[in-house]
């Protein structure tokens, strides 16, 4: 049986209207690569393009801003994609016995 929303013949004075589901965006994450003063540059810069997609300026930039400052952000991402690139990075660096480290913060 269907529901009846309103009965022909009966005013019972209320309209209905169907509630629109309020959708929010995901939140987002900064991927941030750690200065550990061992990592040699270009290693950094590898894993900015291999990890990162980034050209090799772009990647130079990121990890002289990294060696200067001491971290930097290389993307902004949602939760599982943040958190797939920072484990990638952090093994592939172990694998390559550097201390290099990446993490993650929400925006």
């Amino acid at each position: 049986m269907k529901p009846n929303r309103q009965r022909p013949g009966t005013d019972d004075g209320l309209a209905l209207q169907e509630a629109k589901p309020k959708v929010r965006r995901p939140p987002l994450y900064r991927v941030i690569l750690l200065n550990d003063d061992y990592t040699p540059m270009d290693f950094v810069v590898y894993v900015l393009q291999k990890f990162f997609a980034m050209d090799h300026e772009k990647a130079t930039q990121i990890m002289l801003h990294v060696h200067t400052r001491g971290m930097g952000v290389c993307g902004i991402f949602s939760r599982d994609i943040a958190e797939t690139k920072v484990t990638m990075v952090n093994q592939f660096s172990r694998e390559h016995q550097h201390p290099l480290k990446c993490t993650m913060e929400k925006l």
